[in-house]
């Protein structure tokens, strides 16, 4: 018997990323050398001594238990210490700090706990999957505003709030942003929660890439900004900046009665992080900084290498200053193709695996999503392979 799906499961369009990881898996069955850089998928190790510490946790039965469904407390005061040091934002772990399975879990099930039928929520496009679907999934309708630059982002939010009806209940930002990697400045987050806050506007700031930034750039908090944690919630993982993906870490960090609504919500789902896995999270956050800077240097000089020999090759792209990506514009004679098809194309034609633009909605045509997980000699291979399966005349 085939089950039938839900009204909001029916709704979700086929997930692009699965026929393009079918594809490569296929092809490397058949014994092909695909170079992936498709996912947001750190291939380099997580601190030693981040792992050492988990295998010591899992050795004491009494970590084995049921754990604390919004983080054990050592963590969310590990989490406050880092916001003090980092941004000077001083927040109470008690209440301004829940520990989640992930940012993209925090962010989707805080919109289950915001949001219902009829709520409307402004989100910048392209965006990030979770960051649309979150919504939809939580019933409520998304509104798409064109990301462009600050000045123009903060027009469109003013300009919504003012003229439509019913009136957004929710903004989601991501800066620096996945899949565009556009950076924004302290000023802009200031002017951005004096109008929510005018105009009675939640916001969810998705912080995942925070402390990946390059060329002396340093990625500001939301709740640097005054009125930043009376209007909005901040959510980070572990995954980026201390290569923790599998390990399932992120905290939410603002509005302490969003948090309360974020952890009953979750109360009903979950019974929080495995205890281990938060005991080796406070260590990476006490003690491995340095592992962290290292990580965005290389993730920095990986960007150089790919950018470099894109380019070379007659590719205009503009360079990140942040993010574990590039957002790559598909050279003019290849553009009509549509970012889906050049990504299937690619795959087939340079095997090199990549995220189409659209996979970020339809603002994201005509440009791929390049992951900098690779090493440097794979990632220049991949640059040169694409060069030469898609030419681009010198005039380009």
């Amino acid at each position: 018997m085939k089950v039938v799906t839900s009204a909001r499961v029916q709704m979700l369009p086929p997930y692009v990323f699965g026929r393009l990881n079918a594809l490569r898996s296929q092809k490397r069955k058949e014994g092909l050398d695909i170079i992936d850089l498709g996912m947001g998928n750190p291939l380099d190790p997580t601190p030693k001594v981040v792992v050492d510490k988990l295998c010591d946790a899992v050795r004491d039965p009494r970590n084995h238990r049921y754990s604390s469904g919004t983080g054990i407390f050592n963590l969310k005061k590990e989490v406050a210490q880092v916001y003090h040091r980092r941004y000077g934002v001083t927040v109470n772990p008690k209440d301004e700090i829940i520990c989640t399975i992930g940012s993209k879990e925090g962010i989707s099930h805080l919109c289950l706990a915001l949001l219902g039928p009829g709520d409307l929520a402004i989100v910048p496009q392209p965006a990030f999957p979770i960051h649309t679907y979150g919504v939809c999934l939580a019933g409520a309708s998304v509104l798409g505003v064109p990301l462009e630059c600050e000045e123009q982002l903060l027009r469109d939010v003013d300009r919504v709030m003012r003229t439509v009806m019913p009136r957004p209940k929710l903004l989601i930002l991501n800066f620096p942003h996945n899949p565009t990697t556009m950076t924004v400045s302290l000023e802009f987050f200031s002017e951005m929660a004096r109008l929510a806050r005018k105009h009675k506007l939640f916001v969810i700031s998705d912080l995942a890439y925070g402390a990946t930034c390059f060329d002396g750039y340093q990625a500001p908090s939301f709740l640097q900004a005054k009125y930043g944690k009376e209007v909005g919630i901040e959510f980070t993982t572990m995954s980026k900046e201390f290569n923790m993906a599998g390990w399932r870490v992120g905290y939410g960090v603002g509005n302490a009665s969003a948090i309360e609504a974020l952890g009953k919500t979750k109360a009903y789902y979950d019974y929080g992080i495995f205890q281990p896995v938060q005991i080796a999270s406070i260590i990476a956050m006490r003690h491995c900084a340095t592992e962290a800077a290292e990580q965005a240097l290389r993730y920095q000089r990986r960007r150089d290498v790919l950018c470099d020999t894109l380019e070379k090759g007659g590719w205009t792209i503009q360079r990140p200053r942040a993010s574990m990506f590039v957002w790559a514009q598909i050279p003019m004679p290849y553009r009509k193709m549509g970012s889906v098809k050049f990504a299937f194309e690619m795959l087939e034609k340079a095997e090199v695996a990549a995220a189409p633009g659209t996979a970020f909605g339809e603002a994201g045509e005509g440009y791929l999503r390049l992951a900098l997980v690779e090493n440097e000699k794979r990632l220049r291979q991949a640059a040169i392979q694409i060069r030469r399966a898609f030419p681009v005349p010198r005039s380009e």
